[in-house]
């Protein structure tokens, strides 16, 4: 969520977000510093979607929708070795990016009125954010302080649906990725032909 500063926190905004509890110990100090959706209770983590769907629209047949598209990507692990950089934004490379990118994908897909940052941004660019909105040299400083806590790596077995109260941001739901990794298992139909509105 790293587009969005503490004023775009509003109720009913939803996010799907990939959780990175190794990551944790390396870079809580810093996000709770740095980084406002560390302080507004988000965890640190990889997004997948936002905004998604307000809060309002998120009903049952939107939740089947997710566990069946997410149930369909087999889980997967990712390595953070490094650090990465956006304007004014200091973040932790996930490697590979490929399954969060087709994470994605299919689910914006799915619910073409939610698309990636909404649709500010042409590309999509996997990342953990560490720190946003600081001064080069701030965030070389904290890129230096991260060095020895890199790498790490992370097994992604689930996306989890936050949403956010008017205060903090919540977990709503977890949908859990798959596990079977046979590539030649053929794609189940999609029954509901997309996310209703």
């Amino acid at each position: 969520m790293t587009d969005d500063s503490a004023s775009g926190f509003r109720a009913g905004r939803t996010a799907l977000v990939v959780r990175i509890p190794e990551a944790e110990p390396v870079v809580r100090g810093w996000r709770e510093r740095f980084d406002p959706s560390a302080r507004a209770g988000v965890p640190a983590h990889v997004t997948v979607l936002f905004p998604f769907l307000d809060a309002s629209r998120v009903d049952a047949s939107v939740h089947a929708a997710l566990t069946d598209v997410l149930g369909g990507h087999p889980s997967f692990d990712l390595r953070f070795g490094k650090c990465g950089r956006l304007p004014d934004v200091l973040y932790l490379v996930p490697e590979p990016d490929t399954p969060l990118r087709r994470l994605t994908e299919s689910i914006a897909a799915r619910s073409p009125e939610a698309p990636p940052y909404g649709g500010r941004f042409t590309g999509i660019v996997p990342h953990l954010t560490v720190a946003q909105g600081q001064e080069d040299t701030v965030l070389a400083e904290i890129e230096t302080g991260l060095a020895g806590g890199l790498p790490f790596t992370s097994r992604v077995s689930s996306v989890e649906l936050l949403v956010h109260d008017g205060t903090r941001w919540r977990e709503r739901a977890s949908f859990a990725l798959g596990t079977d990794h046979r590539p030649t298992a053929p794609a189940a139909p999609d029954p509901l032909g997309g996310i209703a509105p």
